[in-house]
């Protein structure tokens, strides 16, 4: 991996346990989703502007095609990650999400395409349940675990909608040459279409949003997408199995803002546990 790639999916975690952090503190369902989809659009139309007078296509069917996916699956993956922030903690949630998604891919690799099971797959496979069962506290029968168990299920969830949008979207950049600017851009469009219908009779919830977190979705319409976008740049120049290990750094950077913003307990616990799942990815990559 150049200097390049690893200085733009380095600069890509910190930008995407950033917002992670924010979207944490607001605890927001539908309405604050569309929101963050349309300010986003708006603040990054200037960019699009420039990349059209640069000769790139706005407009193609593969374009269409990946990006309508692309929406559907980030929707999916938008309202299962704030389901899991409202109802776990951020230390939880946020290293399952992330550390499942290569795990989902590995195990369709094995299932559906029989891909060999090598030493580097087992170990990596062992170090991402072992952190896990950490997460949890190596019992599923304390009281306060139910809390844990809903972070682990909606870790594991968004962790799948991840690695399938992961996948969607590296087609598209790597074998279509779709700007990666433009397919985020086009993906959150056809999101705050499909999103539409269910706002609408929400005007309140939308006002109070507005009202309450107006910097906050500003913000993550800004982070969200530069963080992405910058993964998607990175994969024009390394393969998939280098950035999305590297990319999972912002793991150990989530569980540290959930224990220390959010005063989250076990906090050394967690940390650990989030090393171990990002040795885990680090180990699949060599497979």
């Amino acid at each position: 991996m150049s200097l390049f790639v690893l200085f733009l999916v380095l600069t890509a975690a910190v930008l995407h346990a950033s917002w992670n952090l924010l979207a944490k503190q607001t605890k927001g369902k539908t309405p604050f989703i569309w929101l963050q989809y349309i300010a986003s659009n708006i603040l990054y139309l200037p960019f699009l502007f420039f990349q059209t007078n640069q000769s790139h296509a706005i407009c193609s069917q593969p374009l269409l095609c990946f990006s309508l996916s692309s929406a559907f699956l980030h929707l999916g993956y938008f309202t299962v990650l704030q389901k899991g922030y409202r109802s776990a903690d951020l230390s939880v949630v946020y290293p399952l999400a992330r550390g499942s998604a290569p795990v989902v891919s590995f195990t369709a690799a094995i299932v559906f395409l029989h891909e060999p099971l090598k030493l580097s797959s087992s170990i990596g496979l062992l170090l991402i349940v072992a952190g896990v069962l950490i997460i949890t506290g190596l019992s599923f029968k304390k009281t306060g675990n139910r809390k844990v168990m809903a972070g682990i299920t909606y870790g594991v969830v968004t962790g799948l909608f991840i690695a399938l949008y992961t996948f969607n979207d590296a087609v598209a950049v790597k074998a279509y040459a779709i700007s990666p600017l433009i397919l985020t851009l086009a993906t959150n469009l056809f999101s705050a279409i499909l999103l539409l219908p269910f706002v609408l009779p929400q005007k309140d919830e939308l006002k109070r949003e507005i009202k309450e977190h107006k910097w906050i979705i500003i913000a993550i319409a800004l982070l969200s997408p530069a963080a992405y976008i910058l993964v998607l740049e990175a994969l024009k120049y390394a393969p998939l199995t280098v950035v999305a290990p590297a990319r999972e750094t912002s793991i150990l950077l989530g569980v540290f803002m959930g224990s220390r913003v959010f005063k989250e307990e076990d906090g050394k616990r967690r940390l650990i546990a989030s090393v171990l799942i990002l040795g885990g990815i680090i180990a699949l990559s060599f497979s």
